[in-house]
Formats: C-alpha cells, sequence, structure tokens
C-alpha cells in the first residue's frame, strides 16, 4: 500500500485574519520583498523577487485546537511565517513533492496527539530523495496510533514550514 502525504497550506480564512491582526495581536505589515527567497506558508513555495509579502506571527498548534477542541496547554506556541500581503490562489496544482525541501538541510518533524501535546519527534536532515525522506518520517510518525498530526519546522529558525494531518 502506499501512503501520500498531504502539506498543508495556511487555509484562506486563516489568511484572511493574519493580513488584518497575526496570532500576536500585531497588525500586518506588507512590504515588497527585493530578493524574494523566503518561504510562503500561504502557497508553500519561495517568494519571488518583488512580491508583496508580510510576517507574521502564527500559532498553527492553537489554530488546530481551535477546530478540533484539543487543549494543547502549554505546548501552543507561536512564530514568525512569510505569507503574500494579498490574497492567492494556494498551492500551485501541479506542485510535486514537499514544500522547501532542499537536500542537506535539517528539520524537525514534531509530532501531536488528538490533545496537542507533543508526543515525539525526529530530526530529519533531507537527503537527495527529499521525497523518499519525508516520505519515511511520516510514515514512523503515523506508524504511532496516537499521533494525529504532524509540524515540520526549520531547525536553523524553528519556524513552521507545513503540516500533514492523519486521514481520518
Amino acid at each position: 500500500m502506499n501512503t501520500t502525504y498531504t502539506p498543508r497550506p495556511i487555509t484562506p480564512d486563516t489568511l484572511k485574519q493574519l493580513r488584518d491582526t497575526d496570532d500576536a495581536g500585531r497588525p500586518c505589515v506588507p512590504y515588497a520583498d527585493a530578493e524574494g527567497g523566503s518561504p510562503l506558508r500561504c502557497c508553500l513555495r519561495p517568494v519571488a523577487p518583488g512580491e508583496r509579502i508580510a510576517l507574521v506571527s502564527y500559532a498553527p498548534l492553537r489554530r488546530w485546537a481551535g477546530e478540533t477542541g484539543a487543549t494543547p496547554g502549554a505546548y501552543d506556541e507561536q512564530g514568525p511565517v512569510f505569507i503574500h500581503a494579498d490574497p492567492c490562489d494556494g498551492p500551485a496544482d501541479d506542485a510535486a513533492g514537499y514544500p522547501f525541501a532542499r537536500s542537506g538541510a535539517l528539520r524537525t518533524v514534531r509530532r501531536y496527539d488528538a490533545r496537542g501535546h507533543i508526543v515525539g519527534g525526529r530530526l530529519l536532515e533531507i537527503p537527495e530523495d527529499a521525497e523518499q525522506g519525508f516520505d519515511g518520517a511520516f510514515a514512523e510518525a503515523f506508524a504511532d496510533p496516537e499521533v494525529a498530526l504532524v509540524h515540520v519546522r526549520a531547525v536553523e529558525y524553528g519556524c513552521f514550514h507545513f503540516e500533514v494531518r492523519r486521514d481520518a
């Protein structure tokens, strides 16, 4: 059996809220990014030079808990993410593989249970075959029946990249 894991972008409803006030209560401050390259969490792709973006504080576990009734308590955290400053179409329909999967980059693959509590995780050095590396990490995580969702974060900055949820 071949399992497919789907990276989830920040939802349009959440993006609309973040473009007004972020999860730390600060107003959104858009700017044009002259250089590009930062990871967009709305589209799951790098910023193109000249795009209008914003750096906002985002609490992914808190948002998930609001949908599910989970109570993450002290595991709730927020951090910086880049989003388009204006509504966008989200990830391209033909996007293949996992976003921000640069060979050699370090990621944490953090596992959460249905309460929103951390139940494990691992360090992943993205291999040449990034898809195989992520697939293996997700298969390992979801082999534990307690795991409800997984967050992928950059080790260098700790920032949230994307989440994968257990299929219902």
